[in-house]
């Protein structure tokens, strides 16, 4: 994995060789237009994130602002963390299907999706998904997981 101790966007990009700084821009560019209202831009776990405010959720799992989407430049390729895909198995199912009927493959774990180049995945899939969920909508959702756990029992 790429390791980036930033603290600012502006120190994350510097950081990157000047090829992944420019993938990197324009995914970050590309997902702020696709963003729903409310998530705020920051540095957490290492990344680029897109986040839930303290301000809207205070209480969180791990103290931190609840991350709703993130760019990563790891080693060997990018990633883009997709946290609303994270725990819906419509959506993914939905992705993997436009992915293929756009003769792409979906590389993708739980909420990460790994790329080498922007030809690796089709934008208007990627944007439907950051753009499908307002942040009030999922901080409900976020909340009525966290009623599912031992905690929040």
């Amino acid at each position: 994995m790429f390791q980036n101790n930033a603290r600012t966007i502006t120190e994350y990009l510097a950081a990157l060789p000047p090829d992944r700084r420019a993938v990197v821009g324009k995914v970050r560019s590309f997902v702020k237009k696709h963003l729903p209202r409310g998530y705020k831009e920051q540095i957490g776990f290492g990344s680029i994130t897109y986040a839930v405010p303290l301000s809207a959720l205070p209480d969180t799992y791990n103290g931190q602002p609840l991350c709703y989407a993130a760019i990563a430049a790891q080693k060997n390729f990018y990633t883009l963390y997709l946290m609303s895909a994270y725990g819906n198995p419509k959506q993914v199912k939905w992705m993997a299907s436009e992915f293929k009927k756009r003769g792409k493959k979906l590389d993708m774990g739980k909420s990460c999706l790994h790329f080498k180049s922007l030809d690796d995945i089709p934008l208007d899939v990627v944007g439907e998904v950051i753009a499908s969920t307002p942040m009030d909508a999922y901080i409900e959702r976020y909340k009525a997981t966290r009623k599912q756990t031992k905690k929040g029992k």
